[in-house]
């Protein structure tokens, strides 16, 4: 393929498919230097790979695939660096986007609690938001559809605790 056609079918499915690009950003990047870096991080990458992407398989499979691994790694290189400085006041993790609507606080209350799980559990939950299939979300992932599925049992209890915690029995004694 040209090299002018093979940047204008890499921009155009970019472009349709940009959103997964700063959902994972929110979910990985802790400021918004953070998440404008790990972007650009991941369109170079996605670039750099583009001439094996094969267009048998779903594009915003490979594109997730890619921007999860630039962002573990991100993450993962941003976390060595910092850990030896003491954070003066830790900023939440922001759900807004460009170009995305302000969030209810229910949202944002949600993806602070997915900011604050492990890797696999973090792009788990956002493939399963996104709507992706238990399968698609294996292939993405590298693990089998019933590991899938119990996982995201386990996710969906763990954040219903969080976001909707009981009251404790202390709570209702009083």
């Amino acid at each position: 393929m040209p090299e002018q056609d093979r940047q204008e079918r890499f921009l155009a499915l970019l472009e349709d498919h940009r959103r997964i690009l700063y959902k994972v950003a929110r979910a990985y990047g802790r400021t918004d230097a953070d998440r404008d870096d790990l972007v650009q991080e991941t369109i170079a990458q996605l670039w750099r790979s583009f001439p094996r992407y094969d267009p048998r398989f779903r594009f915003s499979t490979w594109m997730y695939r890619i921007a999860l691994n630039v962002a573990i790694s991100f993450q993962r290189r941003e976390s060595t660096r910092t850990q030896h400085l003491a954070a003066a006041g830790e900023e939440f993790l922001q759900v807004v986007g460009k170009g995305d609507v302000e969030p209810t606080e229910e949202v944002a209350l949600l993806y602070q609690s997915i900011g604050r799980l492990d890797d696999l559990n973090k792009a788990l939950a956002m493939l399963y938001l996104d709507g992706h299939s238990h399968a698609e979300i294996a292939e993405v992932l590298g693990i089998s559809t019933t590991n899938v599925a119990t996982r995201i049992g386990r996710l969906k209890e763990r954040l219903r605790s969080e976001l909707h915690p009981t009251p404790s029995r202390q709570t209702l004694e009083a």
